[in-house]
């Protein structure tokens, strides 16, 4: 090894050892955020706040020392929570539970409601079907055939008759330009 290879190590090395620092602020900023806003604490949620890699989290002692100290802190606050907050939360789980059975009882009326509102138009649905004879509908089609090959036809004339639109309308600027040179003709008479 030449002495140019040997500070190109000890500069990659330098430069890991910094990013490793710098990576490892960042998990403890991360860590603290999470204290601060009591967010639970998870290797993923550290990862991806911190821009790290889970395998740094699990690969580097003091990454991994720092996230066990968190987790545990979390645990610990979780237990104080749950020991000091059980009279009221069993309050509230009462609160929700008439809440949840006064929605259902809203909700289950609404479905009668609207089962009931169903039935009424399909009723009418039927009504109006039963209204339709076989005779009829089978002279509805026909008629509706015959109208269709109406158009069909009308649009064909109307398709000829602008056909001899243009071809008049051709005719009558021949023509017009054929009197104007004859108009011509008679007040400039050639000379013999």
């Amino acid at each position: 090894m030449t002495g140019g290879d040997g500070g190109r190590t000890a500069a990659a090395v330098a430069a890991r050892r910094h990013n490793t620092q710098a990576a490892l602020a960042r998990v403890r900023d991360v860590l603290a955020r999470m204290r601060r806003e009591k967010t639970p604490v998870t290797v993923a949620a550290v990862s991806r706040r911190a821009a790290v890699s889970r395998t740094f989290l699990y690969s580097n002692p003091e990454a991994r020392a720092l996230l066990a100290d968190a987790t545990a802190d979390t645990r610990a606050r979780k237990a104080q929570d749950l020991t000091g907050h059980d009279a009221g939360q069993e309050a509230t789980w009462r609160e929700r539970a008439l809440n949840a059975e006064d929605a259902l009882k809203a909700a289950q009326a609404e479905i009668i409601q609207q089962r009931e509102r169903i039935g009424e138009l399909l009723g009418q649905v039927r009504d109006l079907e039963a209204e339709w004879t076989q005779e009829a509908i089978q002279r509805i089609a026909t008629e509706n055939t015959t109208l269709k090959q109406r158009v069909r036809q009308l649009t064909a004339d109307n398709r000829i008759l602008d056909e001899r639109l243009k071809a008049a309308r051709s005719n009558m600027r021949f023509q017009d330009r054929r009197v104007a040179d004859l108009e011509a003709q008679l007040l400039d008479p050639p000379e013999k």
